[in-house]
């Protein structure tokens, strides 16, 4: 009975040991691999990306240019709007895209215009 006593007891000694290996491996893994950020994935550059790539749409740039502002000027005042501004404008753009049968581009091109001049004045 006793060497029982004592098999068991071994047995728990090894697994407290294993347990706390695992662990340590544990722990060394996670500080040895590399740590994601949000910010590295540039949400707002992408957004960014998109709204120029709007503004290339050929019955936009043409209506741009009757305003007297070229696509590519436009893009510049994308450029110099702040993240959250882009992402406003994005977000617009889009509802005003999910709802194209309400919303006409010239519409979408005032929507545009106004926010570059509130940009431009700020």
């Amino acid at each position: 009975m006793h060497k029982e006593g004592t098999i068991v007891m071994q047995r728990l000694v090894r697994l407290f040991l294993d347990f706390w290996i695992v662990l340590a491996f544990g722990f060394a893994a996670a500080l040895a691999l590399p740590q994601a950020h949000a910010g590295l994935i540039g949400t707002e550059d992408l957004e960014r990306n998109r709204v120029k790539a709007m503004l290339e749409r050929p019955e936009l740039a043409q209506a741009l240019e009757k305003m007297g502002l070229t696509a590519d000027e436009a893009k510049v005042r994308v450029d110099a709007m702040a993240d959250d501004e882009v992402l406003q404008l994005a977000g617009k753009l889009d509802s005003a895209l999910a709802g194209a049968q309400r919303v006409t581009n010239e519409q979408l091109l005032l929507i545009i215009i106004i926010i570059l001049l509130i940009v431009i004045i700020l």
